[in-house]
């Protein structure tokens, strides 16, 4: 057999010059002579599945997950804001971070609302890096501090040291959600080393906020302002003014989820766990709200300050909430009965049933008149039907709550209601486990 038909072509450019892009040879036997009986694959596919396998390596140890379909090309090129300035601030953050996958150096740092893209340019940046054959990891801030706590615990599949070490060292981090993990003394420190280290040995790190700057933790900030060619670029508007807290509500407005108390280390182990599920099911919601969050506790237990994180996430996200305590929006109901009322009762009822975000708290405490039950029932009717997110906290069990309502409540399909088992933080344990008792210790999760 003749091998001119491998001959190249003067008007051809084959991908390989040894197979001319057949992808296989023919081997030589051991005395020289080619072996036509059989063929082997020829080196330039050996080293594409060489590359491919490395480029598997790398997407699985960056820890990108379902992210990993996001990327430059399928970004919107202009954000998803109107104004003039926003597109232009948000092409300006693109650009940076495509120069940074090219020569990736310093700290790169992105700000903006829930919903301004920040995620998906950290998924390019990442994918990116790893088509180029780059060591990159991806985490969200919140889930890199459980993962660390987690390391302490006996039995755990890596140590905390090992873990802590291995993010301090990673050629590239990048970080999501940073400012959303729970601000404790010891989260701080940890921050702050990560960041000083990092920034001392000029490892390169990406790090997006959905928390305006200026309330980040001081000596975060400073690791950040002080480190080696920080850049910082906005993807849209981060304005906190627009909140609608009502007023007498100036407690909530300071209730947060880096300021809720999830390492109460007076609790048992069981409750201890319990909190930060509560606080993980909050944060989740906060961040993705798919139909109803019930919140059941004792009085002080952190049911309303975990409420009042979700609307303050969204309030920081431009989001609207609207956050309203029962027996107060039964009250002001009531009081547009009277003649000197400067708002009418069909638009205080409306705007809590119809709005697009609802936070019911302390339900159950109102007085369990027929009138009452009804408007609650009208407001729960026609969330329900209309599939509006809403968070409801209570005191009550769920059997001590009116059937027809709490009927809604246990919709697997719609909603999920999580039992926080803790006492009350300023120590009432006797009230507690009263509560606790009649509560129960059911949680219900929708079915996905």
């Amino acid at each position: 057999m003749s091998n001119d038909r491998f001959e190249q072509r003067s008007d051809m450019k084959p991908e390989c010059p040894k197979c001319l892009g057949a992808r296989f040879v023919y081997p030589k036997t051991p005395s020289g002579k080619i072996d036509y009986s059989r063929s082997v694959p020829c080196t330039c596919v050996a080293g594409t599945t060489d590359m491919m396998l490395k480029k598997q390596r790398l997407l699985d140890y960056s820890r990108l997950g379902t992210l990993r379909e996001l990327n430059f090309d399928n970004l919107l090129p202009e954000g998803r804001h109107g104004d003039l300035q926003q597109k232009t601030s948000y092409m300006s953050a693109v650009e940076a971070a495509r120069i940074f996958t090219g020569e990736p150096k310093g700290l790169l740092v992105f700000t903006g609302p829930s919903g301004s893209g920040k995620t998906h340019v950290l998924a390019a940046i990442v994918n990116e890096l790893i088509a180029s054959g780059k060591t990159v990891v991806y985490r969200s801030a919140p889930d890199m501090m459980d993962e660390l706590r987690a390391g302490f615990s006996q039995g755990a599949e890596y140590a905390y040291a090992d873990l802590f070490e291995r993010l301090k060292t990673i050629p590239i981090l990048v970080l999501d959600d940073f400012g959303v993990q729970n601000d404790s003394p010891w989260v701080r420190e940890k921050l702050e080393q990560l960041l000083t280290y990092r920034n001392h040995q000029e490892l390169p790190t990406v790090i997006a906020t959905g928390v305006p700057f200026e309330v980040l933790d001081e000596r975060v900030k400073n690791r950040i302002n002080n480190a080696h060619q920080t850049a910082m670029f906005s993807l849209g508007s981060n304005d906190i003014s627009g909140r609608d807290w009502a007023e007498g509500l100036e407690l909530q407005k300071r209730m947060t989820f880096a300021s809720f108390d999830r390492e109460r280390l007076n609790l048992p182990l069981e409750e201890q766990e319990n909190l930060n599920r509560a606080y993980k099911v909050a944060y989740d919601f906060a961040r993705a709200p798919d139909g109803w969050l019930i919140l059941q506790g004792v009085t002080g237990c952190g049911k309303t300050h975990l409420a009042s994180s979700i609307v303050n996430y969204r309030y920081q996200s431009n989001l609207p909430a609207l956050f309203t305590v029962v027996p107060e929006f039964l009250d002001h109901l009531r009081s547009t009965f009277t003649p000197d009322s400067r708002v009418s009762y069909d638009e205080i009822f409306d705007r809590v049933k119809t709005t697009p975000f609802l936070v019911l708290d302390d339900f159950g405490e109102h007085a369990s008149t027929p009138w009452a039950q009804e408007k609650l029932y009208q407001v729960i009717s026609y969330r329900y039907n209309a599939q509006l997110p809403t968070v409801i906290t209570t005191r009550s069990s769920l059997d001590e709550i009116e059937p027809a309502i709490s009927s809604r409540f246990i919709d697997h399909q719609f909603s999920m209601v999580f039992n926080i088992t803790a006492p009350d933080y300023r120590g009432d344990t006797s009230r507690g486990k009263k509560a606790h008792s009649r509560a129960g210790n059911k949680t219900y999760y929708p079915k996905k």
